[in-house]
């Protein structure tokens, strides 16, 4: 058995607590759960039925959920998307798709899905761990739009990633730059989500919530009066209760009007 060092289990121990592995074959659903209880978890749930997943997600409040792409009764990119825009306590918890069909189309699939990371079987302990490793020490931000939902995609970390090099964006950034981006790519979810607003009214809403938030932190690090009055003013309505489009486009309007005209044009 692949044994890890202390620092290492110590490091990984709040991904593993929970986990739930989505996997309608019984081999390597057993396989994979050896390994991860060689990790550290001791509470580990094997599911093959998609249908079944959310209640148990929803029961469990998984730490990590492992899922294989393709089944008789499972279809992962969907699934990730039914947890991602639920309810569930767990919508966030990391989530890697583990299969052997590792196109870059299947790979690019996992990652539009919302996935945390993609591995290809047969894997070894080492790509597991790697994996895992990622998910603990290299957090990355959650983006909450309409259309997607899950971590940052600019960074997907998956080592079988075969699509184009990462965009000059991806880089390393000073930190008014990094803060500049965040600021763009919050007040283009804005706009998206006011667009898409009645085709999707509740993910809308989550979404403004979230960028509302996102901007007023932001505007409060860098000292941004105008933003942080626009922003609280949104954040104000939200509070209000039972947000609609009508009530929240008058105070997302003002956010805009603070948004670069490029960010906005991005949005389209």
């Amino acid at each position: 058995m692949f044994a890890l060092d202390a620092k290492t289990m110590q490091r990984i121990a709040p991904v593993v607590r929970r986990v739930i592995i989505v996997d309608p074959n019984p081999a390597a659903a057993r396989l994979l759960q050896d390994l991860v209880k060689g990790f550290g978890s001791r509470e580990i749930v094997v599911e093959g039925d998609e249908t079944r997943v959310l209640d148990l997600a929803r029961e469990m409040e998984p730490a990590l959920i492992f899922t294989e792409r393709a089944g008789p009764r499972l279809d992962g990119e969907a699934l990730v998307r039914r947890i991602r825009r639920s309810s569930l306590a767990c919508r966030r918890a990391p989530i890697i798709m583990v299969t052997a069909e590792a196109t870059a189309s299947a790979i690019k699939g996992a990652r539009d899905s919302g996935v945390h990371e993609f591995l290809r079987k047969p894997f070894t302990s080492g790509d597991l761990q790697r994996r895992i490793e990622n998910l603990a020490t290299k957090p990355r931000d959650w983006v909450e739009a309409v259309g997607y939902i899950g971590p940052d995609r600019r960074r997907f970390n998956s080592d079988d990633y075969a699509g184009p090099q990462k965009r000059k964006a991806d880089k390393p950034r000073s930190s008014a730059e990094a803060a500049l981006a965040v600021k763009d790519q919050a007040m283009r979810i804005l706009l998206s989500a006011l667009t898409q607003f009645d085709s999707d009214p509740m993910q809308a809403v989550r979404a403004i919530k979230q960028q509302a938030e996102t901007l007023k932190a932001l505007a409060i690090k860098t000292g941004d009066a105008p933003l942080a009055i626009a922003a609280a003013g949104l954040d104000t309505v939200l509070a209000a209760g039972a947000p609609t489009k009508a009530t929240l486009t008058a105070p997302v309007e003002v956010v805009l009007k603070l948004a670069s005209p490029e960010s906005l044009a991005r949005a389209g």
